[in-house]
């Protein structure tokens, strides 16, 4: 199975290789396409109609060659349902993330670290939430986009794990990691065990591409 990826940050393509390497994906094939220049864009101007007609292009060509599509980048996640047109399965990284926090039961928080995360995720959340009576709250993780984007990865998955570890101490029974980037720092909670979205998926892109073969 072919699942092809499109990332704004090119070390997100370890992240999915690396969440690929369980046994549940050993027939999956992921290829990777980076685009910085989007995530430029909508920290620039915001998500704009231009940028998403712009981001469903790329997701539509990518769908010509592949069993599933996952847009890895929540700042621009709605590109993926406008490209709903596609063949294929045409995925956001963090939606089943967004469904497995609100159908837990439990009270439960989604970390951002970009700032243009948190809209588009708290729509995300909230929708799911609200298809269950769930109750999520969304947060920032201040200034840990700053360390991302100067290259700092390890204090930035130490900032993003000291937040995850701080919610879990404010009694949040689940915490969840609204990006990809920042799965790793769940390996460095000590207080809990966070929720992450690569891994969720690439899950629903295979399930996704399996009920799309038998369709």
């Amino acid at each position: 199975m072919r699942i092809a990826c499109l990332h704004t940050a090119e070390s997100n393509i370890a992240v999915f290789e690396n969440a690929a390497k369980s046994d549940a994906f050993a027939h999956v094939v992921l290829t990777h396409t980076v685009r910085p220049d989007l995530l430029a864009k909508v920290e620039q101007s915001g998500f704009t109609t231009l940028l998403e007609s712009e981001t469903v292009a790329v997701l539509l060509k990518l769908a010509t060659s592949a069993d599933a599509v996952i847009l890895t980048c929540s700042s621009i996640g709605p590109a993926a349902t406008a490209a709903a047109q596609a063949h294929i399965p045409v995925l956001r990284v963090d939606e089943a993330l967004a469904h497995a926090t609100a159908g837990s039961g439990k009270s439960a928080i989604a970390l951002c670290a970009a700032p243009t995360t948190l809209e588009p995720t708290r729509i995300l959340f909230e929708a799911a939430a609200q298809a269950t009576g769930a109750r999520v709250e969304i947060r920032l993780v201040p200034k840990a986009w700053d360390l991302f984007k100067a290259g700092d990865r390890d204090s930035y998955l130490k900032m993003i794990a000291e937040a995850a570890d701080c919610a879990f101490e404010e009694g949040f029974e689940l915490v969840a990691l609204a990006q990809a980037s920042m799965m790793a720092a769940a390996d460095l909670c000590r207080a809990g065990q966070p929720l992450t979205s690569p891994s969720a998926g690439l899950s629903a892109a295979v399930v996704a591409a399996g009920q799309a073969e038998a369709a």
